[in-house]
């Protein structure tokens, strides 16, 4: 798929961008090859290809889900400036 001039200018116009006459060309040329890229790419058979979540398929190591310190609600709440009913009350943000 290539793009021709007055289509790059009516997208820049519908991006609110100014594309001078110079850049229009270099645009141009450069969403074309893009879209050759892409159609080269959507080109290829990916059939019996399974889907990867990271390019080299690599595994997070993980650490050990357990509980490794407890937090005590009533202690903390003491060190805020207001709290009822083990809620803090902040400041009203919006009328």
């Amino acid at each position: 798929m290539a793009l021709d001039r007055s289509e790059v200018e009516k997208i820049a116009h519908l991006a609110r961008l100014h594309v001078s006459d110079a850049e229009a060309e270099e645009v141009t040329t450069r969403i074309t090859d893009i879209l050759a890229l892409i159609d080269q790419m959507q080109s290829v058979n990916t059939d019996n290809v399974e889907p990867l979540a990271h390019p080299t398929d690599a595994v997070q190591r993980l650490r050990e889900d357990k509980v490794t310190a407890e937090i005590n609600r009533d202690e903390l709440q003491k060190l805020a400036p207001k709290s009822q009913d083990g809620l803090y009350l902040v400041p009203k943000v919006m009328d």
